[in-house]
Formats: structure tokens, sequence, C-alpha cells
């Protein structure tokens, strides 16, 4: 059925790219068109497992408070399956061992907490909810390579197939390799050889295809105005490994972060537990202070972060991987409220990329999918105004974001682009002394931990109880 033989408004929806932002997307859209197509470059594994797709997957992951809550209302049941499949319930105090700029954070009774496994393994559970859902079809195999339509809307998409097979080994490894450098979780036109182009026309067209998405370049070619963005880069690189849990082992907490003190040593870590008695370690730095390659360079980052508390816990432990780097790019915030054809929506890093250290990517997406469920029920349809009203709610839902991981960027040094003045002089003193009073007094931990999970605005931290707190530390 095509988008032209059903009533206006509900016809084709397609997504451009099948990662978790992408297929979170699709299920919002159920009831409201037609037809549902995603489109992914990559071939599902029939297990949980590392794509090369998906690069950033190998390295932790966060799916915050915020983004836990949004996901349990989208899929019913699902943080109760992800718990089955060996998920780890972590408590923001008391599980998590977290190390500030100014101290250890003091334990209180928690509210905040998150579930930590793979990226494979929420990619799956997802997938497979999604796949439950007659009117979502998946074209795996499949690169988009324009889109169809003008400068005022756009009415589809330009397919060509990659072919039947899942590929070599060798295949799979160089596009992991392309990846590693060009975040992406579908859209990119490599293997677009191996078919002919073929138009595919839909009613409304979501962009999920990453962080190195090409719609803005197919935009330009239907003759619209650039895309106005935001790009804050501080340089940020990654190095990540697995662990076997040793056996007998308990330091009184499951995961442990440590931040960096001074923006001249931008080094930081983590370690989050995941299913299969293990953990995943990844360490990060911001430019000038990135992990230098392979084992070795693991081994000197690590020991040049500012506590040896994760160290120590590694001390017995077994790699149960080999160690994976991983440079995102720069976060960049895609302004398409401002100007968009009608016809088409960004979500998840396609509209919004954050530097991954604040683990707010995933999160974003969730809300992402949650805007695009609530503006299809206001209008009934996968029409117009529903993708007006969806540009403007995603740059609402993505823009606390956005701004504190910029504020926070913009203290290092080497970080080019994002904001500048007296004005964030002044938030960052106020957040130092935020941080201080974390260290001593439950109440400030407890409203720093709400914002950082996206569960309260930055202005709880303006509260007048946590204020005063503040003030007298």
């Amino acid at each position: 059925m095509t988008s032209s033989e059903t009533a206006p408004g509900r016809g084709t929806a397609v997504v451009i790219g099948g990662g978790l932002a992408g297929v979170v997307a699709a299920w919002a859209l159920r009831g409201f068109a037609e037809r549902i197509v995603v489109v992914e470059r990559d071939r599902y594994p029939e297990e949980p497992a590392f794509r090369a797709g998906v690069p950033q997957g190998r390295h932790a992951h966060l799916v915050l408070e915020a983004g836990h809550r949004a996901l349990e209302e989208l899929m019913p049941g699902i943080n109760q399956e992800l718990t089955a499949a060996g998920a780890h319930r972590v408590s923001t105090s008391g599980d998590l061992k977290w190390l500030s700029s100014a101290g250890w954070m003091i334990d209180y009774p928690a509210r905040m907490t998150f579930l930590s496994c793979t990226r494979p393994v929420l990619d799956k559970l997802v997938l497979d909810r999604v796949r439950t859902e007659p009117s979502i079809e998946f074209l795996e195999g499949t690169d988009v390579v324009g889109l169809l339509g003008s400068a005022q809307a756009v009415t589809g998409v330009k397919l060509r197939e990659r072919g039947a097979g899942r590929g070599s080994e060798q295949e799979t490894e160089r596009d992991s390799a392309h990846d590693a450098a060009h975040d992406s979780e579908g859209g990119s036109e490599r293997g677009s050889e191996r078919g002919e182009v073929r138009d595919f026309p839909a009613e409304l067209v979501i962009d999920a295809s990453g962080r190195s998405t090409s719609v803005p370049k197919w935009l330009s070619e239907l003759g619209c105005r650039p895309v106005p963005e935001e790009r804050v880069d501080a340089g940020v690189a990654y190095a990540s490994r697995l662990f076997h849990r040793p056996p007998g082992v308990d330091f009184g907490h499951q995961a442990i972060y440590l931040q960096t003190k001074a923006p001249d040593k931008p080094r930081m870590g983590v370690l989050l537990p995941v299913e299969g008695d293990r953990w995943i370690v990844s360490l990060a730095g911001m430019r000038g202070a990135e992990p230098e390659p392979g084992e070795a360079g693991f081994t000197k980052h690590l020991s040049q972060l500012r506590d040896p508390g994760l160290s120590e816990m590694l001390r017995e432990a077994e790699p149960a991987s080999e160690v994976r780097g991983f440079l995102p790019g720069p976060g960049v915030r895609r302004h398409y409220e401002r100007s968009s054809p009608a016809g088409l929506v960004a979500v998840g890093d396609a509209a919004s990329t954050f530097n991954p250290v604040y683990g707010q990517g995933v999160t974003i997406s969730l809300f992402c999918a949650q805007v695009l469920r609530r503006t299809a029920l206001r209008h009934g349809d996968i029409g117009p105004a529903t993708a007006r009203d969806a540009r403007r709610e995603i740059a609402a839902v993505s823009k606390n974001a956005w701004m504190m991981s910029c504020a926070e960027d913009v203290r290092f040094a080497a970080t080019t682009g994002g904001p500048t003045g007296a004005l964030i002089r002044l938030q960052h003193r106020y957040l130092d002394r935020v941080l201080h009073g974390a260290t001593r007094n439950p109440e400030v931990t407890a409203a720093f931990h709400e914002v950082l999970s996206l569960v309260e605005p930055p202005t709880r931290l303006f509260h007048p109880s946590v204020v005063a707190a503040v003030l007298r530390g």
C-alpha cells in the first residue's frame, strides 16, 4: 500500500537507521501510520552481539533514571525484562561511588537508580519488542542514499540495497573501523554500489542515522537552507574493555566513577557491572589527554586517574575482551525547529549529539520517541502538523542536556566552540559550590543526582533549600 492510497496523514513513515533511536521512534508511531519502515544498513545478529553500525556500543552506557522511566512508559515491562537478562540495578548512592571534582559524593537515601548492561542486551530486547508490531517492517542491508521532495517538503527517500549476505568478517571489521571515526546508526552511503537506487515515497521521514547523518547534505541538494546548528568539541576519546569479575570480591559498591579534578588533567574512568558476571570499564580523556591505543595505552591511562580505586577493583580481574577505542567527534545540536521542510523529523544523535562522558544520549533518544508518540496522539496522524510539533518539542526536551554538557565541556582549555562570557563563569562558580556541598550535604547530593539523571531541570539546584545548604557550605 502506498502513501497515496491511504487517508491523508496516515500513510507511510520511513525511519532512517535501525539503532536504538530508530526502533523506539518506529514503535512510537504505531497506530498512526499504515506502514512504518525501518531502513538499516546492517543485518541484525540473531543473539545480542556488538555490531559494526554501533561502534559506541562497545563502551560503557548509562540509561539515566529519566530514560528508564521513559522506556518503561513506551514499553511496559521492559525494565523487568532487562533485569531478567542480567542487567544490574545500581543506585546512584551506595551502589555508585562517585568522585567529582570536589571529592567523594556523600551517601544519602537514594531515589535515583539505573540499570546497567551492555548495549547489545538493551538493543536486542527493545528490537524484539518492536518486531511484535505488525505495522513495523525492517529493510536490513539497505542504505538510504538521498531524499525525495523539494525545499518545501520531504516526500520519501532513495534506497539502495547493499547485498543479501551478512558480509565477510573482514568487511565487518572494515565497517567497524570506519564507524569508530564516523559514528552512525544508519544512513551511510558506504557500500552503495551494491544495488540500483529506487525511490521510496513516504509521508513522514524520521532521521535516526546518528552522529554522521547525511540528511543535512541531502537537504542542501533539495535546495533547502542550511540547518542552523551549534558545535562544541572537547576532543574526547575512549578506550574500553570488558573484565570478568573475580569471584567472591565485595568492594561495598557495584560501580565507580572517577571524574577529572582540574581542566589541565582531563582524564576520567568508569566501571559498571554488566550481565555475565562481568564489568565494563571505559576510560576517557579530553583533547590532549586521550588514551593511547591498545592494552599498554589502557593500562597507562588507568594509572593516571586521580584515584587508585578503579585500578584496585581490577587488580585480580581477568580481561574478557580486547581494548576498543572510540572517537565520538564533536557535540552538535541541529535546530530543525527553526528551519526544516515539512515531513521530516530528526531524533537521537541525528538531532543532538553530546559528549558521551555525561551519559545523556540514550535517554534523549527515548525522550524523542515520547515526543513522537505525544504529538501523533495530539493530531491523530503522521502529517505535517505532527512533524512540526515534534521538531519543536524535541528541541525543548534536549535543551537542558545540551546546556549542561556544553557548560562542562568549555571548562577545558582545548575545547572549541561552546558558551563563553561572564554568565558561564558564574554558572561554573555556583556548580563548584554545589559539588562541594554534595560531598557533605545529602540534600545537595540528591538534588545534583536528580538533575544529572534528567529527572529534574537545572533550576532544581536553585531551590531555596539547596541554595541555603550550598551557601552554608
